[in-house]
C-alpha cells in the first residue's frame, strides 16, 4: 500500500509539472447531454456506421473524443446520483434502481452542494430536462401526484425543470414541470402503486391484454407486464391522469422543445442544461419519421432520434447567440443493453452488433462495457479537436465544472469528485490514476491504469491493454499488485476519494 501511494504521488508531481492548467474564461452555455444505455460502439461517432449520427459526428470531429471515460455505475439511478452529487452511490443506502414513486435521494442545495447549485452559485440559469429517476418528495406519506411535489429538481438546484419522474417503462407516464404534473385534471386524479400483487379496479394489464399492445410494446418479463399506457405495458400500476399521459413517439420531441424554449427565453444569460434523453432506453418507440433510418432496427432508430435531438439543441444554441462559446458534453448514464424487458425485435435486429466494442459486458455488469461509455467534449472556443485516452469519471464533473466557472465546493462535500479539468480540456492525457466501477448492486472493481482488479474469494486481475474481454485472470502472476489494489479499495470504502493519494 505504501509503495502504491508513493507511486501515485510521484506520478502526480510529474504530471503537474508537465501539464500546466491554462484556465479559460467560463463558457456562456454548458450543456450536459446524458443519453441512456448507449454503449461505446452504438453510434457512428465511435465507429458504428449502422447507426448514423451526423450531429454527434460533428461534435466528435470538432471536439475531444474520449476512449476511457466512465459512468460510476453500470445502471442508471446510482450513476446519476454520483454525477450530480460528486459522491459514489455505494456510500449511501437506497441509491439502487428506484421505482417510479420513490422519494428524493439527492440532497437539497441547503443540505449539500450539487452540480446545479454550484452552477447557480456561478451565475448560471439552470435547467433539467427528461429522465429524472432520482425520486421526488420526502416523508413517509405516498406522493400525491395531484399537488405540487417538493423537494425535487428546484430544491436540488435547478431553476427550471421539465422531467419524467422515473423512466419510460415505469409509471407514472406523465411530465412534471417545476414540480407539477403537466395537464393534470382534478376530475381525474392520478394514483400510482408499486406494491406486489396489487391492481386497480378495471386496470388493463399487459399480461392479460396482449391484443392492446403495440408489437414492440409487449413485455418480455413479469416486471414490465403491468399497466398498459399508449399501447405499452409498464412497470407498476397507475390510474387516472388521462389528459396528462405522454405519447411515447412524441416524448423525445416534447423534452427537446422544452429545452429549446428555455434556451430562447434565456438568450444572453449564462445557462446550464442537464438534458437526459430517454433514448435508447426501453420502451423504444421512436417517432415514425425515424423508422428505418438505421440498420439496427428499433434500437438503432432510437439512436438516430437521439442524435437528431442533439442537432436541434445545437441549432437553438447557435440561433440564441451562444455559438462556439458553448461547452457541450455528451455521454451515457451506463453501458449498453439490447433486450431489456420488451419483445421489440432488438435481439434479432442487432445480431452481430457489439454495442460495447471493443470491450465485453454492458448494463448491470462489472465488465468494462458496463461503465466505459461514450464521452465527447465540444467547445470550439477553447478545446482543440482530437482523441483522448485519459481515464475520466462522471463523478468528477461536479468539481471540474465548478473549477471552470469559479464556484467553491465547501469542505467535506462532493467527497469523491476530483477536479479533472485539464483532462476534460485535453491538456492532460492521463486523467485519473484509478477509479471505482460499480455493478448493479454493491459489487465493485478498481481500475488502476491499464489494470482492473475485482475482489472476491478468487481475486481477479486483468490487463486491459492486452485483454479487453477480461478473459485472462493474471492475479496469480501479480500477487503484490493484487494486494496493493485490494488494500487501496478497502481503504477507499471508508475514506473519501478526495482524501486518498493522487
Amino acid at each position: 500500500m505504501r509503495g502504491m501511494r508513493k507511486l501515485f504521488c510521484t506520478i502526480g508531481l510529474l504530471l503537474a509539472s508537465c501539464h500546466a492548467i491554462a484556465q479559460p474564461e467560463k463558457p456562456q452555455a454548458i450543456v450536459l447531454f446524458l443519453s441512456d444505455d448507449v454503449g461505446l460502439h452504438d453510434t457512428s461517432a465511435y465507429g458504428c456506421e449502422a447507426a448514423p449520427c451526423p450531429h454527434l459526428n460533428r461534435l466528435a470531429e470538432e471536439g475531444l473524443l474520449f476512449t476511457d471515460a466512465h459512468s460510476t455505475t453500470s445502471v442508471c439511478t446510482p450513476s446519476r446520483f454520483s454525477l450530480l452529487t460528486g459522491k459514489y452511490a455505494w456510500r449511501q443506502k437506497g441509491t439502487g434502481i428506484l421505482p417510479g414513486d420513490a422519494k428524493l435521494i439527492l440532497p437539497t442545495k441547503e443540505e449539500s452542494s450539487t452540480l446545479p447549485s454550484l452552477m447557480q452559485q456561478a451565475g448560471y440559469r439552470t435547467a433539467a430536462f427528461g429522465k429524472w429517476h432520482l425520486g421526488l418528495g420526502r416523508g413517509k406519506a405516498p406522493i400525491d401526484w395531484n399537488k405540487p411535489i417538493s423537494p425535487g429538481p428546484r430544491e436540488v438546484g435547478f431553476d427550471y425543470s421539465f422531467i419524467m419522474a422515473a423512466t419510460g417503462d415505469r409509471v407514472p407516464c406523465v411530465y412534471l414541470r417545476n414540480g407539477e404534473v403537466v395537464n393534470a385534471d382534478p376530475a381525474d386524479p392520478i394514483e400510482v402503486n408499486y406494491e406486489p400483487n396489487f391492481r386497480y379496479e378495471g386496470e388493463l394489464l399487459g399480461y392479460e391484454h396482449p391484443e392492446l399492445l403495440k408489437p414492440w410494446g409487449r413485455s418480455a418479463d413479469k416486471q414490465h407486464d403491468k399497466t398498459i399506457i399508449d399501447g405499452i405495458s409498464r412497470i407498476g400500476h397507475m390510474k387516472g391522469g388521462k389528459k396528462a399521459l405522454w405519447k411515447d413517439q412524441e416524448l423525445a420531441d416534447a423534452i427537446t422543445q422544452e429545452a429549446v424554449q428555455f434556451i430562447r427565453r434565456n438568450a444572453g444569460k449564462p445557462i446550464f442544461i442537464y438534458f437526459c434523453s430517454n433514448d435508447i432506453h426501453v420502451p423504444r418507440d421512436p417517432h415514425p419519421r425515424y423508422r428505418g433510418k438505421s440498420k439496427l432496427g428499433i434500437r438503432g432508430d432510437a439512436t438516430v432520434q437521439m442524435d437528431d435531438n442533439i442537432g436541434t439543441l445545437c441549432r437553438a444554441l447557435q440561433d440564441a447567440g451562444y455559438g462556439d462559446d458553448t461547452l457541450f458534453i455528451f455521454t451515457s448514464d451506463n453501458g449498453p443493453v439490447i433486450e431489456d424487458g420488451y419483445l421489440d425485435g432488438a435481439e434479432t435486429d442487432c445480431r452481430g452488433h457489439r454495442p460495447a466494442h471493443p470491450y465485453s459486458g454492458g448494463k448491470y455488469g462489472l465488465k468494462e462495457g458496463g461503465t466505459r461509455v461514450p464521452f465527447i467534449v465540444h467547445w470550439p472556443a477553447t478545446i482543440r479537436a482530437g482523441k483522448s485516452h485519459a481515464l475520466v469519471s462522471q463523478v468528477d464533473l461536479a468539481r471540474s465544472l465548478a473549477q471552470l466557472v469559479g464556484a467553491d465546493v465547501p469542505e467535506k462535500q462532493m467527497p469523491d469528485s476530483l477536479a479533472q479539468l485539464p483532462a476534460l480540456l485535453g491538456q492532460d492525457p492521463t486523467g485519473r490514476k484509478h477509479l471505482v466501477e460499480q455493478a448493479h448492486g454493491t459489487r465493485l472493481a478498481l481500475r488502476h491504469g491499464q489494470y482492473k482488479y475485482i475482489p472476491g474469494k478468487t481475486p481477479q486481475l486483468y490487463d486491459l491493454a492486452q485483454d479487453k474481454h477480461e478473459k485472462n485472470n493474471i492475479a496469480p502472476q501479480h500477487p503484490e499488485l493484487v494486494q496493493d489494489m485490494q488494500q487501496y479499495l478497502e481503504t477507499l470504502r471508508t475514506t473519501p476519494e478526495t482524501a486518498m493519494p493522487h
